[in-house]
């Protein structure tokens, strides 16, 4: 009689691990068919998370920043509000918060230098103001714009001229 009363609690055993391995097989399947679907396996670091609509990475070392800084070939973007700006900003920057950027842009068309690498930044691994300041700089016919990845904690911790604050 016991065996009787359990052979459904087997049945549940063998069944649950068996529908949920049929939806994933399903679920695979069905991201694979679709021509948009989530890649199973994502590329995460800074390169690929800051790059151009043509998967160009637009992310500069701070090497390579300081050179073009010393050579006085590159002008500063920062895309962090106002109020951060006035609390300290990287020597020579100019300020294009990305929450206002329709209104600074206008004021600061001018100053954009072509002839200069056009170098975003904010401050946090995460922050995507400059990254999205940097498109759309390149969608107003900037070529060289690129993106100084958690900019403004770098610049500091390396010591380099700081203004403001």
């Amino acid at each position: 009689m016991v065996e009787n009363e359990l052979k459904p609690i087997y049945r549940a055993l063998w069944q649950t691990p068996a529908l949920v391995g049929l939806a994933l097989l399903l679920a695979v399947g069905v991201n694979q068919w679709r021509p948009r679907g989530i890649p199973l396996v994502g590329d995460w670091s800074a390169d690929a998370r800051f790059a151009d609509d043509s998967g160009h990475s637009l992310v500069i070392p701070l090497e390579k920043v300081r050179e073009l800084f010393e050579r006085d070939e590159v002008l500063f973007v920062d895309a962090r509000p106002e109020y951060q700006y006035q609390e300290g900003h990287i020597s020579g920057a100019l300020v294009i918060p990305w929450q206002e950027v329709d209104r600074y842009f206008m004021e600061a068309v001018e100053q954009l230098d072509e002839g200069r690498t056009i170098v975003t930044y904010c401050d946090g691994e995460s922050c995507d103001l400059s990254h999205e300041l940097a498109l759309f700089l390149k969608d107003m016919g900037f070529s060289d714009v690129r993106v100084l990845v958690n900019g403004w904690t770098v610049w500091k911790r390396a010591g380099l001229p700081t203004e403001g604050g």
